[in-house]
């Protein structure tokens, strides 16, 4: 179902929180900010309130929500563990449909990712094939600390637009 901005709009702060609690990956924090910026005169000013909320929660809310995110492709997929938008995603970019040796290199890319930084490998997949995220995890595995929190949250805002996009349609 389709919500537009006047549903949500209309909705309690609880129904909103309980509506929006998934968007950014077990951190019903995020939903609970954003709410706080209603009314949305559309879909664009909800992504721009949820964005901010992450922008403005402080390093370690920042941090939580990351360390939040499951690894792509891992232990979590396998258990049937994920969040219903994460096991989208990750399907859609074919994730689920590994072959061995895909599997072994994303878990030891993952394993590689979370011990020099210590937050999972975050990406936003949609529209992205499993050669181009393990390209970018290549590429990212060598940067900084620094450049990885700054990149790891971009990816998370740009995951947030996606699944926002995907609730609330062209819907206005």
């Amino acid at each position: 179902m389709t919500l537009t901005a006047d549903a949500i709009n209309a909705m309690s702060p609880a129904a909103f929180a309980v509506e929006f609690a998934d968007i950014a990956e077990h951190s019903p924090w995020v939903a609970e900010v954003a709410a706080a910026a209603r009314p949305f005169a559309d879909r664009e000013e909800a992504v721009r309130a949820f964005q901010h909320a992450i922008l403005e929660g402080g390093e370690e809310r920042q941090l939580e929500l990351l360390r939040a995110h499951p690894d792509l492709a891992g232990r979590a997929a396998i258990a049937g563990e994920l969040t219903q938008d994460s096991t989208q995603e990750q399907a859609g970019a074919g994730l689920d449909r590994l072959t061995p040796e895909e599997f072994a290199r994303f878990t030891a890319m993952n394993d590689a990712y979370r011990a020099r930084f210590g937050i999972p490998f975050i990406f936003a997949v949609k529209g992205a094939t499993k050669g181009q995220i393990l390209e970018s995890f290549a590429a990212r595995v060598g940067g900084t600390r620094e450049e990885e929190m700054l990149t790891a949250v971009a990816q998370v805002l740009r995951i947030v637009r996606f699944r926002l996009e995907a609730r609330m349609g062209d819907a206005r």
